[in-house]
């Protein structure tokens, strides 16, 4: 199995959501959890291309240890790593990795962050 660099430190955050009468409403971001260790990769200019993306914007997946807490994340929650706030895209659980079956070990999450 490959050693992951889990080299990166990156911290949850999720919107409050008020009742404003009206129905519920989203509110500020705010730390969720503790921050999570993972490891970082950037998505390359030729991927974005591929998938349809023009805009300028940094697109990561960081992969990090499956818990009950990583498992509750979701794509209205994002996260910040070295002072950039990113918007989770996706989140899938790794199922295999150099032929062995996983389950429940890894999950890898997609993010971007516009360019500035």
């Amino acid at each position: 199995m490959k050693v992951r660099r889990l080299d990166r430190l990156i911290q949850f955050q999720r919107a409050s959501v008020t009742d404003a009468g009206f129905g519920p409403v989203e509110g500020e971001f705010a730390n969720h959890g503790a921050p999570v260790w993972a490891e970082r990769s950037d998505v390359s200019d030729g991927e974005k291309s591929r998938a349809g993306i023009v805009e300028a914007s940094l697109m990561s997946r960081f992969k990090i240890r499956y818990s009950d807490f990583a498992a509750d994340l979701t794509p209205a929650d994002r996260l910040v790593t070295e002072g950039v706030t990113m918007n989770i895209t996706g989140i899938k659980e790794i199922t295999e990795t150099g032929g062995r079956r996983l389950r429940r070990e890894w999950l890898e999450i997609s993010a971007t962050a516009r360019a500035s």
